[in-house]
């Protein structure tokens, strides 16, 4: 399957990716106040009808319907955010991906959403700290602008027991698209985008088998193997909204044993 990488959708007039400069420049015009309002909203004003369905769901979805793996009720775990990115693509609705770099300690080398751990000037973790660092990472690692996607919800927070992460999956619309790509390659190795469509489309779906026995869903797409975490809340997202269609979850793809 071809890889189509997000800037045939969205390129730079100079025919460029994102770089860190683009990124540092952003930063400054923050820190200036000319960027990110410190009030930050989540607002579904405005949104296409065919996010409908997701927006309902996000309301009255239970933690439990998302993951057997919820946050500890010590409050243990590291505190992160990532960024669930609709946009508007060529063939329809598409999500925003990237795929980790190999090199790095946690998750090498796996398709993930944009996102991370919380930083102090994320501010507030029981309010808006989720919020800006799903937009920060996303900016830091896709090199994408911002000001240009409309949050709309937030789904209840996941535990990925590996690594210890608490998870606020945070939900977006690309309402004014910008340029996206590799900016680290130490943090990213590329930037893609999947459509809906072929989410959804049976034949590109298919269940790993962890070596600890573990099974999970998980998608062939844009030639890679989503799964883990991320394909689990896409899977969730798909169901809920109503967009699942049937597919075999008997066929299987093994893991590698250091996954």
């Amino acid at each position: 399957m071809p890889m189509k990488t997000h800037e045939q959708s969205h390129v730079r007039t100079d025919g460029q990716t994102p770089d860190r400069s683009d990124v540092e420049k952003r930063e400054h015009d923050h820190t200036a106040g000319t960027g990110r309002d410190d009030a930050i909203a989540v607002t579904t004003d405005g949104l296409p009808g065919w996010l409908d369905p997701v927006v309902r769901a996000a309301r009255t979805v239970e933690p439990r319907q998302l993951s057997r793996f919820l946050p500890p009720e010590n409050g243990a775990g590291r505190q992160s955010a990532v960024l669930i990115l609709f946009g508007e693509g060529e063939r329809g609705p598409e999500l925003l991906l990237m795929e980790r770099s190999g090199s790095l300690r946690s998750h090498a080398g796996q398709p993930s959403f944009p996102g991370g751990a919380l930083d102090p000037e994320d501010g507030d973790q029981a309010t808006t700290g989720p919020l800006r660092a799903a937009l920060r990472e996303a900016e830091e690692e896709t090199g994408l602008d911002p000001r240009g996607v409309q949050l709309f919800g937030v789904l209840p927070r996941l535990y990925i027991p590996v690594s210890s992460f608490v998870v606020t999956p945070v939900l977006g619309w690309w309402r004014a698209p910008s340029p996206v790509g590799v900016v680290d390659p130490a943090e990213t190795a590329r930037v893609f985008t999947v459509p809906v469509a072929d989410l959804t489309d049976p034949a590109n779906r298919v269940t790993t088998v962890h070596p600890s026995g573990h099974l999970g869903p998980a998608f062939l797409v844009e030639s890679a193997l989503v799964w883990g975490f991320t394909a689990g809340v896409i899977d969730r997202i798909l169901h809920f909204a109503g967009w699942e269609r049937p597919w075999d979850r008997s066929r299987q793809v093994p893991l590698d044993w250091r996954a």
